[in-house]
């Protein structure tokens, strides 16, 4: 008997814990309530889509409601794409492509202008239009690392308190901040619940305290320590979370108090590949940083999404966009901006300067990888000469995008 055909739908409120223990199953875990309940508060019906064979589902994913700031103008709504997954027995069937398809096609015209979302397999978004636009760096310091002589490291006292305790000012801080980082989603209620879930059966069984949290009046850091003795004294690991401050004060006491812990031997953080802890450190060798793939972007609408950033420098471009996914995408479109100012995109039929793909459009759209970097890679083709260093500068932001939670 042949399979039934595919049908993508967008799921009721009745159905979704259904998708996550099929997601769950996808990624090889076993699904607890604990974690189902965490995740089912993040997720919306019209923003969660399954993937039906007959009436078994079979697969999904959902857009969670963020806010993701890009350059030069803050934060705006993004397609955060999350718990996608197909069952182990329907694999090859295009359970994904289905998904993805009707992900994007119902945010087009009227919906979130951009997608986004952490890659469990670099090799699976780029066929739908996703580029990777930004990296995640992964840092391990010795203890007792030692700052140059030229860091100011702020007087103010560093407490440790619990939870209930550090939350308020968590959320503060963070909605300082966030705005000003471009990669960084905003984080609901229900979001920092799911950034620091703790799962009790992993904690005891890798020997993991809960997270510590550690305040000072401009930032925090949460972390956590694992039980970890050598032959003669104790080796334990620290894994921080998060570190965030609101001045580079805050940020090198946050850090030196994370260093020099008693009875550790060894810090590790994720954080942006420009990250300041890689100049504040004296001995660069002391430490390791191994990169690796951070955030993904699929540009959903050319027109809507690159209005909603600024640029670097003045632009006046023609981008031949090549998107069969999303086919009201493709064709020449006219990028006009002066130096950090409002953008104008319009269809064109002049002749194009610079031809590439929806996924090299997503990769250049937070400021990562250079338009010179994707010609350089014959990613992206200069029509026109001279016109790729011209929109490299364009687009190129303060600072490495970086987005500090996988979602």
């Amino acid at each position: 008997m042949s399979a039934s055909p595919l049908v993508a739908r967008t799921l009721t409120a009745e159905e979704i814990p259904a998708l996550c223990t099929v997601v769950s199953r996808a990624f090889q875990h076993d699904a607890t309530p604990e974690r189902n309940e965490v995740v089912r508060q993040l997720m919306e019906p019209g923003r969660t889509h399954g993937v039906f064979d007959g009436d078994e589902l079979i697969g999904g994913g959902t857009m969670l409601a963020r806010r993701m700031t890009l350059p030069g103008t803050g934060p705006h709504p993004v397609a955060a794409v999350s718990m996608v997954g197909v069952a182990p027995d329907h694999h090859r069937r295009g359970a994904l492509t289905a998904l993805m398809k009707a992900q994007l096609h119902s945010q087009h015209g009227t919906g979130d202008a951009f997608a986004a979302l952490y890659a469990s397999e670099g090799t699976i978004y780029g066929r739908f239009g996703y580029g990777l636009a930004g990296n995640r760096a992964t840092y391990q310091l010795p203890r007792g690392a030692e700052f140059h002589s030229t860091v100011d490291v702020s007087d103010a006292r560093i407490r440790e308190v619990d939870r209930e305790t550090a939350l308020p000012l968590m959320h503060h801080l963070h909605g300082k901040v966030a705005p000003n980082r471009v990669g960084w989603l905003d984080r609901s209620k229900s979001a920092w619940e799911d950034f620091l879930y703790e799962d009790e059966n992993e904690l005891r069984r890798d020997g993991i305290t809960r997270y510590r949290y550690a305040i000072h009046p401009d930032g925090y850091a949460a972390y956590n320590v694992k039980a970890q003795w050598g032959t003669r004294k104790p080796e334990n690991p620290v894994y921080v979370r998060e570190v965030l401050a609101t001045t580079p004060q805050a940020y090198a006491a946050l850090w030196q108090y994370v260093l020099n812990l008693d009875l550790t031997a060894s810090v590790s953080a994720d954080a942006a590949v420009d990250d300041p802890i890689v100049h504040m450190v004296k001995d660069a060798i002391d430490g390791s940083r191994q990169v690796g793939d951070g955030v993904w972007v699929r540009i959903i609408d050319v027109d809507r999404a690159l209005a909603q950033r600024t640029y670097a420098a003045p632009i006046d471009v023609v981008l031949a966009v090549e998107d069969t996914f999303c086919p009201w995408n493709a064709g020449s479109w006219r990028l006009v901006a002066e130096a950090d100012g409002p953008a104008t995109v319009t269809r064109t039929g002049a002749e194009p300067d610079l031809a590439l793909g929806a996924a090299e459009l997503g990769a250049i759209f937070l400021g990562g990888p250079t338009v010179l970097h994707l010609v350089a890679a014959q990613r992206i083709r200069e029509l026109t000469p001279g016109t790729a260093r011209a929109a490299s500068r364009a687009f190129a932001a303060d600072h490495q995008p970086h987005c500090p939670e996988i979602f």
